[in-house]
């Protein structure tokens, strides 16, 4: 019989959930928007420590369309993206008729190279005529990019930065919190984030004006009139009352959930540290404060005698959930004839590495069978 499944990483409720719900059933707010939509948009904002404002929506892949749309990109505009992250970073370039051109990783960080990224921009001005439209930097597994180094190149050549923070909510970078660095940034709530609305996401806008226009966008772009009038194409992105509930409950967790996470990170990474080929991903930088949203690992198959794949099979061989780390997008076949700079690293994270289960629910009992397939992998290579 085997084992019960051991996840990659699923939500874990505080209790307080449903007492908004209630609430939201009690008053018959059962739709987009609410009180739980405002207090939610709130709290996110008292949390950051920022000024700017809060739209919640149905997911971080709303919340980047929209972004990319309020920054002006258009159809046959080039839209700079880093390779190495998930599709949904990308997809919403082609929902508004633009180019992505992906740009490599460098090896601290796993984020965007600022020296690619710089190559990118001049290279596509020399080729095009144009320079970049916006540039999307994601804190990969919450892992804070070098946003100065990255804002610096972004000022040089006035473009802006739309900051993908979906997996960094908690990460903080030189005193600064993930979500806030971006002319416009987003977050995401799907299930398996630090704290999840179920389904959600939320796009971080620079001031009152650039949010009512966002919210506007997002409730189908309906002019102001006493019947329904539309002058421009609108979308259904707004994150409803109940789901805003489950919000409100999980941010009462929240530090709970990115403590937990680094803890289960620093076990692995002392437990994994004797193992010859096996590289547990950290930064130690004094000033990057991550989440470690996922813990993750590099293979040396020269040195620990076996690969990625041999260990992820014995993995699931003992029914634990591992993922290989994000393909990168210029591999990817529905990018594969848009621009790339860079060299290789991204392709050799992806040929090594793996994501290790990093729940905040994770028993010592789950670490241990978890780490227990390394020494069986180790003793039968």
């Amino acid at each position: 019989m085997k084992k019960e499944r051991i996840h990659l990483s699923l939500a874990h409720m505080s209790g307080n959930e449903q007492k908004y719900i209630q609430e939201a059933f009690d008053t018959n707010w059962v739709v987009p928007l609410g009180p739980n939509v405002d207090g939610f948009e709130k709290d996110l904002e008292q949390y950051l420590q920022t000024d700017k404002k809060i739209v919640s929506l149905s997911s971080g892949t709303a919340a980047i369309h929209l972004g990319l749309l309020l920054l002006g990109v258009k159809p046959g505009d080039e839209v700079i993206c880093q390779s190495f992250t998930f599709a949904a970073s990308a997809n919403p370039i082609k929902y508004l008729g633009a180019k992505p051109v992906f740009v490599d990783s460098e090896g601290e960080t796993w984020n965007i190279s600022s020296k690619y990224l710089e190559e990118a921009i001049t290279d596509r001005i020399e080729k095009t005529g144009r320079k970049p439209k916006a540039i999307i930097v994601v804190h990969l597994y919450g892992m804070p990019a070098k946003m100065h180094e990255i804002k610096q190149i972004a000022e040089k050549y006035d473009i802006p930065l739309l900051e993908d923070a979906a997996e960094a909510l908690g990460s903080v970078y030189k005193n600064q919190k993930c979500g806030t660095w971006g002319n416009y940034s987003v977050l995401s709530f799907n299930g398996n984030k630090i704290i999840t609305t179920s389904g959600g996401g939320a796009l971080i806008c620079p001031n009152e004006a650039s949010a009512n226009e966002a919210k506007f966008y997002a409730t189908q772009a309906r002019d102001q009139a006493p019947h329904y009038q539309h002058s421009r194409i609108g979308y259904n992105y707004r994150m409803s009352n109940i789901c805003a509930g489950i919000g409100r409950g999980q941010m009462s967790i929240l530090n709970e959930h990115v403590a937990r996470r680094r803890e289960i990170h620093q076990i692995y990474a002392e437990r994994l540290s004797n193992y010859p080929g096996i590289t547990v991903f950290q930064n130690n930088d004094k000033t990057v404060y991550s989440n470690y949203w996922l813990t993750c690992i590099l293979i040396d198959p020269s040195l620990a005698g076996y690969d990625r794949e041999k260990l992820r099979l014995a993995m699931e061989d003992a029914n634990i959930e591992v993922r290989p780390l994000w393909k990168p997008l210029h591999l990817q076949p529905v990018f594969e004839d848009y621009p790339f700079y860079g060299e290789k690293t991204s392709e050799l994270l992806f040929e090594k590495g793996l994501c290790l289960p990093s729940s905040p629910i994770l028993t010592e009992k789950d670490l241990d069978r978890i780490l227990s397939v390394f020494e069986k992998t180790m003793t039968n290579k």
